[in-house]
C-alpha cells in the first residue's frame, strides 16, 4: 500500500509521479486494445476514443501553459463553469482522425509531459505558477494531480462502460485527489442551487488518506476547515471511503452515506454543477 503524503508539497513528488505512472499505463492499455475503441463510458457523451482525444487535447493544453509559463506569460482562464463543454467539444473533433495517428499523438504527448513533471524542481513543484486553462495560475506540482484526475478515473470510465457496474479507483490515486476535491468544491458551487442555502455539515472520508472536515455553506460559498473532533453542531454527517468522496465531487455518482437533516442533506447532493 501506498502511503499517504501530501501531493502538494515536495516531499510528496515521488509518490505522486509513482501513482500516475501506474494510472497513465493501465489508462494506455485500455484506450489502446482495439476492442475497447468504440465502447461507450461512463461519461454519457464519450467513447473510449473520445477519452484519446480528451487526454491529447488537456495535454497540449497544458505544454502550451507550461511554455506560455516559462517565458513570463500568463494566457488568461475561461473557469470552471465552461470546462465541460468546452472539453467535450474538443474531445469529440478526433474522432475525424484515424485511430493509429490518434494513439501514436497521444503517446508523444504523454511521454512529452511526463519528462516535464520527472524534471520538475522541490521550488518548481511548489512554487513555480503555470496558468490552468480553466482555473487560472496554479503551482507546476497541481498539474501531476490533474493529470491523476484523468488517468486515475476515465479507467474507471471505461471499466464500467465495459460492463463492470463495480468498478472504483485505487485508494491512493483517490488520496492524492482530496485535497483537490475541496478545491474544486469551492469553485463549482452551483448560483441557484446555492440561494438560501445556510448550514454547516461534516465529512468523513475513511481510511489512512481520508480525514475530517467541517464544511460550511453561506451566501452562496462553500468552504471547509479540517476538523479534529467530533461533529457536533453539524446539521448532517456525509461518510465515504476516498474513491467515493472522489468519485462523487467527479459527478460519477452521489456516493458515501449521509445522516442529519434530510433537507440539508438534499441540498448539499445538489449543490454543485458538473464540470
Amino acid at each position: 500500500m501506498v502511503a499517504p503524503v501530501n501531493p502538494m508539497a515536495p516531499e510528496g513528488k515521488q509518490t505522486v509521479m509513482e501513482v500516475l505512472a501506474r494510472d497513465r499505463n493501465k489508462f494506455w492499455e485500455m484506450v489502446s486494445d482495439p476492442k475497447n475503441w468504440n465502447v461507450q463510458t461512463r461519461c454519457t457523451e464519450w467513447e473510449v476514443r473520445d477519452l484519446a482525444g480528451h487526454m491529447i487535447d488537456v495535454t497540449e493544453g497544458y505544454l502550451a501553459r507550461w511554455d506560455a509559463a516559462k517565458k513570463g506569460e500568463a494566457p488568461g482562464a475561461l473557469g470552471l463553469q465552461v470546462m465541460g463543454e468546452t472539453l467535450n467539444d474538443h474531445a469529440l473533433d478526433f474522432r475525424k482522425l484515424p485511430r493509429e495517428e490518434v494513439l501514436e499523438r497521444l503517446r508523444g504527448d504523454m511521454d512529452k509531459w511526463t519528462r516535464i513533471l520527472e524534471g520538475l524542481s522541490p521550488e518548481e513543484w511548489a512554487g513555480f505558477m503555470v496558468t490552468h486553462p480553466y482555473m487560472g495560475p496554479v503551482p507546476a506540482g497541481f498539474y501531476a494531480a490533474f493529470q491523476i484526475m484523468d488517468y486515475g478515473i476515465h479507467p474507471y470510465d471505461i471499466e464500467y462502460g465495459l460492463g463492470d457496474k463495480l468498478a472504483t479507483i485505487d485508494e491512493a490515486s483517490a488520496g492524492i485527489l482530496i485535497p483537490y476535491c475541496h478545491i474544486i468544491m469551492q469553485y463549482t458551487v452551483d448560483a441557484e442551487s446555492a440561494k438560501g442555502v445556510d448550514c454547516v455539515y461534516g465529512i468523513s472520508v475513511s481510511g489512512p488518506w481520508g480525514g475530517k472536515w467541517r464544511a460550511t455553506v453561506k451566501d452562496g460559498q462553500w468552504s471547509s476547515a479540517p476538523e479534529t473532533g467530533g461533529f457536533e453542531g453539524c446539521d448532517a454527517l456525509f461518510e465515504y471511503t476516498p474513491a467515493d468522496f472522489v468519485l462523487t465531487v467527479f459527478g460519477r455518482f452521489p456516493g458515501g452515506s449521509a445522516s442529519g437533516d434530510p433537507e440539508v442533506i438534499e441540498q448539499v447532493r445538489k449543490l454543485f454543477f458538473r464540470f
